[in-house]
């Protein structure tokens, strides 16, 4: 069994760029805003953008020139203060689409990109450098909404384990999408919401990303006490999607009480406008965590499938109480490969559905929950008798199964995903159905893309299904 080594995976700008650019390069439509007649376009430098940033009106564009946006006379980086775009003509800032990069420097005094009365802003091909200094990537200061960061590449944010890539702590903050970007060696990935469940990050879609080498979290959606009363958060049910990104830490994890999972979802209210919101949770790639805590983590409503997990060190999912307890909760047709516990359910909230199904879990404790039906189990040594290349590193990872992974129940019968986004694809965004055991449809070489650390490929429509209430058929 080969195991990953601890090495110096850093990525420059023009890495990044580049991979970006082939994953973009099919997308053009899906990332093109279209500006309207009157909309005007500004040529921003490290030394002139700052004095365009009030111009800009609904559909207007600031392009920043290549260079070191570090003027030590002016606040630094992007303060995105009392700008509002609209829905039809958002307000662009864009960096380079190619070339070298606009490169955004932090300080230890700000936040480089700071957003605070926001809405309808897109954020695009950027660099941000910390440099270490303290403060955060990208942070919410105050209310921002309807906010898109886009290839934006991260780094420099690792000081210490409250450094955070993006963090939205300061505002409540609505329909942010988060595609494209990699946050490298940051002290937390990103950290949505707020430590006590007040502002909270509601109905996001992240997907596309990478978070790689980050000491705590990737990423944290803190749980919620309640709903705010703008008018748009009151109609329910709200969903957030976090789909087809690379959750990956490394050694320079941190370790006994500074561990954290790859991913934690928090519970949504408990009563009240936004007890049915939900996580969707699909597509995406969690390999290792070397602190011994799980890869995934959550409670409230969630439903994680399609999804490949490895962790050499401990648990794979854990879905069980942390500010609240599980309530609706569908774990299926993962493939699971872990040295500890590979999917637990516990702790769930009574009257509410807890299915565990069709995963392939090759793991030291495989299962454990309540209702668990047509899943294949082994143990961890075993995956390599039935997955391709399982202990690997990433780049020549893969889980693709060998032979056909056959439920361990007779008439399996599962009618648990109604609703669901993305369902009827796998994780190479091919045909699958719901007898179909673990991440993948098929067996022998793998068809698709072998997980690695830059953006997976777009494998199918970027629009969500309308939100679900996770009900049994």
């Amino acid at each position: 069994m080969t195991l990953p080594a601890s090495e110096d995976r850093s990525m420059s700008f023009s890495q990044f760029q580049f991979l970006i650019s082939l994953f973009f390069t099919s997308s053009v439509v899906w990332l093109s805003w279209i500006s309207p007649v009157l909309a005007t376009i500004y040529q921003g430098t490290p030394a002139s953008y700052q004095q365009y940033l009030p111009l800009l009106k609904p559909g207007d564009t600031l392009v920043l020139q290549a260079g070191v946006y570090d003027d030590p006379r002016r606040p630094p980086g992007l303060p995105i203060f009392d700008l509002h775009g609209t829905a039809d003509a958002p307000i662009v800032i864009t960096g380079p689409e190619a070339g070298p990069p606009a490169i955004l420097t932090g300080r230890s005094t700000h936040n480089t990109i700071r957003f605070d009365r926001a809405s309808y802003i897109v954020i695009r091909n950027m660099e941000v450098d910390g440099r270490d200094l303290g403060g955060d990537g990208v942070k919410a200061q105050g209310v921002a909404h309807h906010i898109t960061l886009e290839q934006v590449f991260i780094h420099g944010v690792g000081k210490d384990q409250n450094v955070v890539g993006i963090s939205t702590t300061g505002g409540t903050t609505w329909n942010w999408i988060i595609r494209g970007c990699v946050i490298h060696s940051a002290g937390t990935g990103m950290y949505l919401g707020n430590s006590d469940g007040t502002r909270p990050f509601i109905e996001g879609l992240i997907e596309h990303n990478v978070f790689q080498d980050s000491i705590g979290y990737n990423v944290q959606i803190k749980h919620q006490v309640k709903h705010p009363t703008f008018p748009e958060l009151l109609s329910a049910p709200h969903a957030t999607t976090i789909r087809h990104n690379i959750f990956q830490k490394s050694e320079n994890s941190g370790l006994g009480s500074q561990g954290r999972p790859n991913l934690l979802i928090g519970h949504v209210p408990v009563s009240g406008p936004g007890e049915d919101d939900q996580y969707y949770i699909y597509g995406n790639v969690f390999y290792l965590n070397p602190s011994g805590e799980p890869l995934l983590q959550a409670e409230g409503n969630v439903a994680v499938y399609h999804n490949l997990l490895f962790n050499p060190y401990g648990a794979g999912i854990m879905i069980v109480p942390h500010n609240y307890r599980p309530r609706k909760v569908f774990v299926f047709q993962n493939t699971v490969v872990a040295r500890g516990r590979g999917i637990l359910v516990k702790g769930a909230e009574q009257g509410f559905p807890q299915v565990v199904a069709a995963n392939a879990v090759f793991a030291g404790s495989p299962i454990k929950a309540d209702v668990a039906v047509g899943n294949f189990t082994d143990g961890f040594s075993a995956a390599s008798a039935f997955l391709m290349h399982p202990y690997e590193e990433l780049g020549k990872w893969d889980l693709f199964p060998k032979e056909r992974l056959k439920p361990q129940v007779k008439n399996f019968e599962p009618q648990w995903s109604k609703g669901l986004p993305h369902v009827t694809v796998d994780f190479n965004g091919l045909p699958t159905t719901n007898q179909v055991v673990g991440a993948y449809n098929g067996v022998g070489k793998n068809p698709g893309w072998i997980p690695q650390l830059n953006p997976k490929p777009m494998v199918h429509s970027d629009v969500p299904a309308a939100p679900s209430q996770f009900t049994l058929e």
